[in-house]
């Protein structure tokens, strides 16, 4: 199978976020042009001979925008020189990094959608969350944006969250919605482990919303969504018609795809990798000119049709039956008949001739569905 999709991870931030658990370090005084030179060798030796036209590029983090303009072009630069990106050119960024002259750079070098880590509109939020921006800043980095011309504009926005009530919800995603922009990702704060959240909240210093409340807010979210410019194709994501994320129903659709830098996750040639971390195990990998890996893992046939179904019941078309019966050489009512019957019965899930997927009440508690779809292996 050719791969056609790259994710590359920057994991430099700014100011580290309380709730989150990715793979990052605060930017200052870390080796971030040795990391991008590693990173760099790390994409032409994986990519030696093998595919370099792409369908979909996804840049995260961490926060790629917190590069300084001449790493970015640097960056870029490489990026242009190994590979040809025929499709979405994605870039994560920060509303308060994201300045015209850096959105212009992004453009000039063929990134086309920009998704911003925007989380709320609320300033007191903002704050609890440790992000560095400011209401303002998200109109002005929507602005730079779509004045550079860059084509899809994201905002995230996350709900559950500490002090947050149904109503301050409701006016994010209303303030949201009535901009020029043309996806939303949205997600529920779900408390991870090693993040200044989790911390807090097992030494009874901060109080999160009931699950009821969090219930509510999702579905209040996908409410609204309906009477608006925007539909829901995605558990979490909402879009104007022509600006779903290409790049990310790669994963939904259980595809291959490269993964480049600390941390960051590939799936190629049925294997999934993860790579070393943190970033001065990264950068000594590669200049021994080692594969930066840390764990490979080959799927068996039965975590991969699980895989499928968890992935693609994410998706409001939801799982592909042919698709499946084509991949895997049976049908899915040989593998999951028992448990589509009983998912049905509790109306959890909807089937057609060709087509599995969620109700709105098995959106609402979508992990219990997924878990149902597990083997005994």
């Amino acid at each position: 199978m050719t791969i056609q999709s790259a994710y590359i991870h920057i994991p430099f931030c700014v100011r580290i976020c309380t709730y989150c658990d990715f793979n990052k370090y605060f930017i200052d005084k870390q080796p971030v042009d040795e990391y991008l030179d590693a990173l760099i060798l790390e994409m032409e030796r994986r990519t030696q001979n093998a595919n370099t036209k792409l369908k979909t590029m996804y840049v995260g983090g961490g926060t790629p925008t917190a590069l300084n303009i001449d790493q970015l072009n640097k960056f870029l630069s490489a990026i242009n020189r190994i590979f040809t990106i025929e499709g979405e050119f994605s870039f994560e960024a920060n509303p308060d990094e994201l300045t015209f002259e850096k959105v212009k750079l992004l453009k000039a070098f063929g990134v086309n959608r920009v998704s911003m880590g925007v989380q709320t509109f609320k300033p007191e939020l903002l704050e609890i969350l440790g992000r560095t921006h400011k209401t303002e800043d998200i109109y002005d980095a929507v602005r730079n944006a779509r004045d550079a011309g860059i084509e899809s504009i994201s905002l995230d926005l996350m709900y559950h969250l500490p002090q947050q009530t149904l109503e301050d919800f409701e006016k994010s995603l209303n303030l949201a919605m009535k901009m020029d922009i043309d996806h939303i990702s949205s997600y529920g704060l779900i408390l991870e482990p090693k993040t200044q959240f989790y911390n807090m909240y097992r030494k009874g210093h901060l109080k999160l919303p009931n699950e009821d409340l969090g219930a509510e807010m999702y579905q209040t979210l996908m409410h609204k969504i309906e009477d608006s410019k925007f539909h829901q194709y995605e558990i979490s994501n909402f879009a104007i018609e022509g600006h779903e994320s290409e790049h990310n129903k790669v994963y939904w659709l259980n595809e291959e795809y490269y993964g480049f830098g600390a941390g960051a996750s590939g799936y190629t040639n049925g294997v999934r990798y993860t790579n070393v971390n943190p970033v001065n195990h990264y950068i000594k990998a590669i200049a021994n000119q080692e594969e930066p890996i840390l764990t490979e893992t080959r799927p068996t046939t039965n975590e991969q049709m699980e895989e499928e179904m968890f992935l693609g019941l994410r998706l409001n078309c939801g799982v592909n039956k042919n698709k499946f019966n084509e991949k895997f050489n049976t049908t899915i009512d040989r593998i999951f008949g028992q448990t589509i019957i009983e998912l049905k019965n509790r109306k959890l899930i909807e089937e057609t001739q060709d087509y599995i997927y969620l109700t709105e009440r098995g959106k609402v508690i979508g992990n219990e569905v997924f878990e149902a779809f597990l083997l005994n292996s």
